[in-house]
């Protein structure tokens, strides 16, 4: 451990979670067997809408690539949190550090931007639908989807850059569950107010301009719904939106607890309790919600493991 003020820290120690020592190999099976239902969940919604023709719809391409993205996102920081409840030093070197804060980061705004191009995706579907075909065309989606790849690594590169070219000479301890940019500030032994500053700019842009772009999609849909006619298709599409807006609500709630603020002083147990929920337990959630609510998918699934279809 790098102490004293005139020593240059190399490596940190991530302190996890203080005081359940004696719950580690409790946590550790528990978190191992969350991230194997996270990877078989994903992979199989992946392989279902690959691999049935009847599923090959932009929407459902968008819901593959989410859970395509799913897989990366977790594998940023659960093998390293898994690791680290077997490690007693809970070490990771200066620059894994940092790689882990960007790859999070990037990963993290990859699937904002998705979620956004997914909300587009429905808004043209219900209140364009002539227009639909010749506008959400698979190359046009394409583009999206690597559009949000793009966005999501180039975004977060100012803040890496600005937080690599800190002094850390105190304490090197990462009161956290993985590197990530606040508890990295924390520990700078310099004024940090420029940093917080970008970083606040940052998170706000990212984070409430697509939102609002979703929630005034969704206003335009819901307006569009209520003037159909049919029942059954207010239903249908009322479950197709709900889907997406619950994924949405959990996926940008808990960030915004985290990082739109301007202050480097913050709740250690919050900010370990939220991080849990978007870095696990919503990758989690993904695919069971769009399995279990989408009747497309289930019975793909179904006819996949066993042969026969599982709605007539």
């Amino acid at each position: 451990m790098g102490v004293g003020n005139q020593s240059s820290v190399t490596e940190f120690i991530i302190a996890g979670f203080p005081g359940i020592q004696q719950m580690q190999p409790v946590l550790f099976v528990l978190l191992l067997l969350t991230y194997l239902l996270i990877i078989t969940g994903n992979v199989l919604i992946f392989l279902v809408i690959q691999l049935q023709p009847r599923l090959h719809a932009p929407m459902y391409f968008f819901i593959s690539m989410l859970s395509f993205l799913e897989l990366w996102y977790t594998a940023v920081t659960i093998p390293k949190m898994l690791s680290n409840l077997l490690d007693v030093r809970r070490s990771i070197s200066f620059m894994g550090c940092l790689l882990q804060t960007y790859f999070f980061h990037a990963m993290g705004i990859t699937e904002v931007f998705l979620l956004t191009s997914m909300a587009y995706d429905r808004y043209l579907a219900i209140c364009t639908p002539l227009n639909y075909p010749t506008i959400m065309t698979s190359t046009f989606g394409n583009k999206l989807v690597a559009g949000s790849w793009l966005c999501g690594f180039l975004y977060p590169l100012p803040e890496i850059i600005l937080i690599s070219r800190l002094p850390f000479c105190g304490s090197n301890v990462i009161n956290h569950i993985f590197c990530d940019l606040p508890p990295l500030l924390s520990l700078a032994c310099t004024d940090t107010s420029l940093n917080i500053l970008v970083d606040f700019i940052l998170n706000i842009c990212v984070l409430t301009t697509p939102l609002l772009f979703i929630v005034l999609s969704y206003i335009k849909i819901i307006r569009a719904v209520l003037r159909i006619q049919s029942s059954e298709g207010r239903k249908k599409a009322f479950s197709t939106c709900a889907t997406h807006l619950i994924v949405v609500a959990m996926f940008f709630g808990t960030p915004g607890f985290m990082y739109i603020r301007l202050t480097k002083t913050y709740s250690l147990a919050y900010d370990r309790m939220f991080s849990v929920i978007y870095s696990v337990i919503t990758p989690l959630l993904n695919p069971v919600i769009y399995s279990l609510r989408n009747k497309e998918i289930r019975d793909s699934i179904w006819k996949m493991v066993t042969g026969k279809h599982l709605f007539s």
